[in-house]
């Protein structure tokens, strides 16, 4: 190794007397001083780069293109892939030099003729080289911002588009499903007006139970709407509160199996592990729990049961719940989670795409997972995860 200055040039020449030229005319450059490492194969300059690839080492890389482990153009993508930010001159001799020519057109910034080669003329393909590299970098790096750039452009339409597509139909699906208990209403009512001297007591009570009840399923809507609105703008937040798992699951089992009788479906509640007591949000955990106990109930035969297991865990606790339902389609199960979007093989099942929705917004909230296994005809395993947090 010879060090005589700030431009550090690695030399790749097996020629011993054309390199030691080469040597003495950068010895005799008066515009700048040079440092040279010689190597004479393509396999030590490759090492060298990559042993000096953290520090920058090189500035120029002088390459002949006839070595013994390599012949012509086949040198150029070794050395660029090693490190394509270093400018290469390849030399050439005399009858070279339409491969000479190639090799710039390949990613080569200079090429010179050995037999030509000078003092003045070496210096100046050498700077020349750097120069061009440095611009073309620069042009490259800026190229590279403009694609991100584009890129991220690009991604904002599509999710704007995905976005306005998404109200559009979250109204429309909306409207339906209020469309519907404001039938029932108008028709219960309209009955009640029109027919009110011919209609028994028993019926004036059938129609205001279902004037009420549809008055209920708007009502419920309506509050689902908006805690995923909430959930969505980032005002979904816990209150904690100190409670008892054990007592509350069961609490939420009873009013379950209570609203649902008439199916009767029996919910199995265990319970292992150790219970630690900890601090939870009340109206989240229901929301969790209610709506994947109510569509366990709603998606299994009658005579079934559904197993709701609550596990302790060293730092979490873990709801498990399993049905014998109609389970959901693999390609379903990738938009669960998504509102208003339902199963599609649920049929005339009633439901509005909202609950599974409710149910990750709720455990997000609560920086909790949810876990599904489903197989069609078998059934559905959800599991949900909550960090604890202690007293």
């Amino acid at each position: 190794m010879t060090v005589t200055g700030s431009v550090k040039i690695l030399l790749i020449e097996d020629n011993l007397a054309e390199a030691r030229l080469l040597q003495e005319f950068l010895k005799q450059a008066q515009s700048k001083e040079f440092s040279v490492v010689h190597v004479q194969r393509l396999q030590d300059g490759v090492k060298e780069l990559s042993r000096n690839e953290l520090f920058g080492a090189y500035d120029v890389i002088l390459l002949d293109l006839t070595l013994p482990d390599s012949e012509g153009l086949s040198s150029l993508p070794k050395l660029i892939n090693c490190l394509p930010s270093i400018p290469i001159v390849v030399l050439t001799n005399t009858n070279d030099d339409a491969l000479a020519i190639e090799a710039v057109r390949q990613g080569a910034q200079d090429y010179l003729v050995k037999r030509q080669v000078n003092v003045d003329l070496l210096v100046r393909s050498i700077h020349y080289a750097i120069e061009r590299k440095q611009v073309l970098e620069s042009l490259r790096t800026t190229n590279q911002t403009l694609e991100n750039r584009v890129e991220e452009r690009t991604a904002e339409l599509v999710r704007a588009k995905e976005l306005n597509q998404f109200k559009s139909e979250f109204v429309s699906m909306l409207s339906h499903d209020i469309r519907n208990p404001l039938n029932t209403i108008l028709l219960a009512a309209g009955l009640l007006q029109d027919n009110e001297n011919q209609l028994t007591t028993e019926k004036k009570h059938s129609h205001f139970q279902m004037i009420r009840a549809a008055i209920k399923n708007m009502a419920q809507l309506l509050d689902e709407v908006s805690l995923i609105g909430q959930a969505d703008s980032g005002r979904l937040q816990c209150d904690l509160i100190c409670l008892n798992l054990e007592a509350f699951c069961l609490q939420i089992v009873d009013e379950i199996q209570l609203a649902s009788g008439a199916k009767q479906i029996a919910v199995a509640f265990h319970s292992s592990g150790t219970i630690e007591d900890a601090l939870w949000d009340e109206s989240l955990l229901r929301h969790i729990l209610g709506n994947l106990l109510t569509n366990a109930i709603k998606y299994s035969p009658p005579g079934s049961t559904v197993n709701f297991e609550l596990i302790g865990q060293q730092n979490a606790i873990a709801f498990r719940i399993q049905d014998q339902g109609i389970g959901i389609p693999e390609l379903d199960q990738q938009r669960l989670f998504q509102p208003f979007q339902r199963a599609g093989n649920v049929g005339s099942i009633p439901g509005t795409g909202l609950g599974l929705a409710i149910v990750k917004k709720c455990v997000d909230a609560h920086g909790g997972e949810i876990f599904v296994d489903s197989k069609v005809g078998i059934g559905t395993t959800f599991t949900v995860i909550l960090p604890l947090l202690k007293l």
